[in-house]
């Protein structure tokens, strides 16, 4: 049996990354039991995990685009799904050291799976089709963490308890994969619009020197950036809305795909989603009203993500993209950020250090950086056809 319907095929990539998020969310939501039950108390141990794992993450995404030049998406995606079934030994763990292996691993395959999304659609979808796609898989993620946010307690008590829920997530996670393996990538009718008949050598050295994917990965550095704060930082600093900034954030998502289909043009719902999400990162992050900060929270994810689609479109709908290309494109994207919001979550955390305690000079430097999108779009290329628009006008 082969699994060649191209509908199918997304619905498995969407449902790894979804479960992979619920896997890795549930087990950061259970890491006090996790740790207690290894009888270890130090925070900075359990801060070492959060750390050996944005490792992952950066190492995972960059080495990515070499891994599928290797063993090709089908099997690379496969290698991405097997390692975040790794997570099966986290509530398990008999010692710190194999709970910090699983993590790092499972980690590792999350980097490399959200890499593989964009050749997976790049092979299977025609053009008109990707952007709701590309979307589609943008707000896989934050499904996975909204279902532990506001449900792991009940799924829980379903399960029996949080080993046996972490337990359920990878096991089905496992055969998701094994499932992904009887799908025929090398489809011959699949669609190849924009995909060169002899594509040019498009490696690391090329990407390197393409202006484009440092433009592309330092613009979305900021909002990253931002986000790995609000669930690292904000809590401490008093601030328990981050909740909402997810559940608005799958609601931008939607929009961000509605619209992204009627109107072909990037640029503008970039720049002004940026835009927006400046001033609410300053009300969200500066305002004394419980009330006001949580409409930020809403107004906040919601313009995170509206631009989402759009964003990650751009490069499917460059000229004479190839697979290896968007390959390194996105591997190179997410290896940028996250190197950047790394660095800048160390100074955020120093800043406050430095302060006593006092997140003032933290807040205003992430509410600075928050602009990256929005200066980002001023020096992205528009990849929409105004024709397009005009023609549906």
């Amino acid at each position: 049996m082969k699994i060649t319907n191209k509908y199918l095929v997304e619905a498995i990539v969407f449902f790894s990354y979804v479960l992979f998020a619920m896997a890795w969310v549930g087990g950061t939501a259970s890491m006090q039991s996790i740790m207690l039950s290894l009888d270890v108390h130090s925070l900075a141990s359990a801060s070492f995990i959060s750390g050996a794992v944005t490792i992952a993450k950066i190492v995972g995404t960059f080495i990515a685009a070499w891994i599928a030049i290797k063993l090709g998406i089908k099997y690379a995606f496969f290698v991405s799904s097997l390692l975040i079934t790794i997570g099966l030994l986290t509530p398990y763990a008999p010692n710190y050291e194999l709970l910090l292996l699983s993590r790092f691993l499972m980690g590792l395959g999350g980097a490399f799976m959200v890499v593989y999304f964009n050749p997976i659609v790049l092979q299977f979808f025609k053009a008109e089709e990707r952007s709701t796609i590309n979307g589609i898989n943008a707000v896989a993620f934050n499904i996975g963490t909204a279902v532990i946010l506001w449900q792991m307690g009940s799924i829980n008590d379903l399960t029996g308890g949080w080993q046996n829920s972490l337990t359920l997530f990878s096991v089905m996670s496992l055969l998701v994969a094994v499932l992904w393996l009887f799908v025929k990538f090398e489809e011959p009718d699949a669609p190849t619009q924009n995909i060169n008949e002899t594509p040019e050598v498009y490696h690391y050295r090329e990407g390197l020197k393409d202006s484009f994917n440092w433009i592309y990965g330092l613009a979305y550095s900021g909002i990253l950036a931002f986000y790995i704060c609000l669930f690292t930082f904000y809590p401490k600093a008093g601030i328990v809305q981050s909740k909402w900034v997810i559940g608005f954030g799958i609601v931008g998502t939607i929009f961000g795909i509605i619209y992204a289909k009627k109107v072909p043009l990037r640029i503008p719902v970039i720049r002004w989603s940026g835009f927006v999400v400046i001033i609410s990162t300053a009300i969200f992050s500066f305002s004394e009203l419980y009330w006001l900060q949580t409409f930020a929270a809403m107004v906040l994810g919601f313009f995170i993500f509206l631009p989402v689609t759009a964003l990650v479109s751009i490069p499917h709908e460059l000229p004479k993209m190839t697979l290896p290309r968007i390959t390194i494109i996105f591997s190179m994207f997410y290896s940028i950020s996250y190197i950047i919001s790394t660095f800048i979550l160390w100074i955020f955390g120093s800043l406050v250090d430095s302060h006593q305690g006092d997140f003032t000079w933290s807040f205003i430097l992430i509410t600075v950086l928050s602009s990256t999108l929005f200066i980002g779009s001023y020096f992205l290329p528009e990849s929409g056809k105004k024709e397009k628009l005009q023609a549906g006008s």
